[in-house]
């Protein structure tokens, strides 16, 4: 079985993106599954119950979140009947949604998605360490193809929670920053690994940021107001391929689309 994970889905453009070129990539990749993250879908920050249908319809089974998952607060409104969204497994206890769910596929075969989000430079929630782990001896009853997405600042506390979770998980894949690493490997103990898969969105912004807006902000240290930069898109991805009875990643392949990486079907 092999799993398209998309990377951070950014506003307008990142929507786009997706409804051109998902339908592209499952035609070429043939998917078992496929998991979005969209915590930026909506204008850059948080998600819409509109939008949340527009990404199931557009082929997504899963939607994975992040630090921003609350920003849009329509979001209250949904996600406890929205039985296709994680969101950080650690956020306080009492918080609405949940941090996994299980893809049911043929035969009763399930796979296991889990949203953790790091605390390095981001709001101190609860470890993500004990957090994960408890979490994967769950869905290790239930299934062991087990998909983790860390939204996590640093490079470091996403290396440190993937080999922490070699071995156990099918696959450790980081998201949040929206630039793509280059480091994607399988660990010793059969784990597949990416730093970060980039982001879906607008290309020639910073981070999904207008550039005026972001280079005013460094120059003066003074609140700007950040909006999504106009112009062509990119689509950030990672193609995984696992063993359906051990769990096992086999193999594991970036993808990057944009103005200077082409798609070809």
């Amino acid at each position: 079985m092999n799993i398209l994970f998309v990377g951070d889905v950014y506003g307008r453009t990142g929507r786009q993106m997706i409804e051109e070129y998902l339908p592209k990539l499952k035609s070429k990749f043939h998917p078992t599954v496929t998991i979005v993250n969209a915590e930026n879908a909506a204008h850059g920050k948080g998600l819409t119950k509109k939008i949340y249908r527009q990404m199931l319809d557009a082929g997504a089974d899963m939607l994975t979140m992040g630090n921003h998952t609350w920003d849009n607060r329509e979001i209250f409104e949904f996600i406890d009947d929205a039985k296709q969204i994680v969101r950080p497994a650690n956020f306080p206890e009492g918080t609405p949604g949940t941090g996994i769910r299980y893809v049911t596929l043929h035969h009763n075969l399930q796979v296991a998605v889990i949203n953790i989000q790091g605390r390095v430079f981001l709001p101190p929630l609860d470890d993500p360490f004990r957090i994960v782990k408890q979490l994967v001896e769950e869905a290790r009853k239930k299934t062991p193809i087990i998909f983790v997405d860390v939204h996590a600042e640093t490079t470091s506390e996403k290396l440190a929670l993937g080999w922490y979770l070699d071995g156990s998980v099918s696959a450790v894949i980081g998201t949040h920053t929206h630039i793509q690493t280059a480091d994607e490997r399988i660990f010793p103990q059969g784990t597949a690994y990416l730093t970060d898969v980039g982001m879906t969105g607008p290309y020639n912004g910073i981070i999904g940021v207008q550039r005026a807006s972001v280079t005013k902000r460094f120059l003066t240290s003074m609140p700007v107001r950040f909006d999504s930069e106009e112009g062509p898109g990119q689509l950030s991805a990672v193609h995984i391929q696992i063993n359906d009875k051990s769990g096992k990643a086999t193999s594991i392949n970036r993808i990057l689309i944009n103005d200077d990486h082409l798609f070809f079907d």
